[in-house]
């Protein structure tokens, strides 16, 4: 009975996808930017969106003072196991002298370090795809994600954003997009605002000065 009642659906379906559709607004007479444009540097820009949404953000001159800020933060939260898989990124920390990095296990440690691919300014929020050496899982699953990004990241919008990933990848979209902005967060049950559900607790943000 349920697959007759499916075949009924699906053949109706089929039957009204051969009949075409006028497009209900075929020109669009405004193709304005429906967003003032920024009337501030970039950097301002994101890290005041960013901090509205609960991030932490932190500006550094250089990936040596990158290292020394991680290190406060670790030393301050007693962080032992610290995720990366990013070896890029885990080279130039070490050279410069964090080496904190010392969990292997993702479904253990108590906070993550990723890239990412670009820095959105007007929302706050930081653009991930999985085409990046973390993959989908790891800016999500730690119980904090700390984003390493560097000025010439920062966009203004969401579609600046997307337009640089498909200079950058071509035809070889990742098969995932992701917008992170801010800690996790619900309010689905009786309308409570609840941080960490679904993901990290804290987000951080250190941006990186490139000239």
């Amino acid at each position: 009975m349920a697959n007759s009642s499916r075949d009924k659906i699906l053949n109706r379906i089929k039957q009204a996808l051969k009949k075409p559709v006028p497009v209900p607004f075929p020109v669009v007479e405004n193709n304005a930017f429906p967003f003032q444009p920024p009337v501030q540097d970039l950097e301002i820009e994101f890290a005041e969106n960013f901090t509205k949404l609960q991030g932490r953000f932190s500006f550094c001159a250089n990936e040596g003072e990158l290292a020394v800020q991680l290190n406060l933060l670790a030393a301050q939260r007693k962080w032992s196991k610290i995720y990366c898989v990013e070896e890029d990124l885990k080279t130039k920390l070490f050279d410069k002298g964090f080496q904190n990095i010392a969990g292997t296990d993702l479904a253990d440690c108590e906070a993550s370090i990723t890239y990412c691919e670009q820095l959105i300014a007007r929302t706050g929020s930081l653009l991930l795809s999985s085409a990046q050496a973390s993959g989908r899982t790891v800016s999500v699953y730690a119980p904090v994600h700390i984003c390493i990004a560097y000025t010439d990241q920062l966009v203004y919008d969401i579609a600046d954003g997307f337009n640089q990933l498909i200079d950058k990848y071509r035809l070889n979209l990742p098969s995932l997009i992701t917008l992170a902005s801010g800690p996790s967060r619900t309010a689905d049950i009786e309308k409570t605002l609840v941080v960490g559900v679904h993901g990290p607790k804290e987000v951080f943000c250190f941006l990186i000065d490139r000239q």
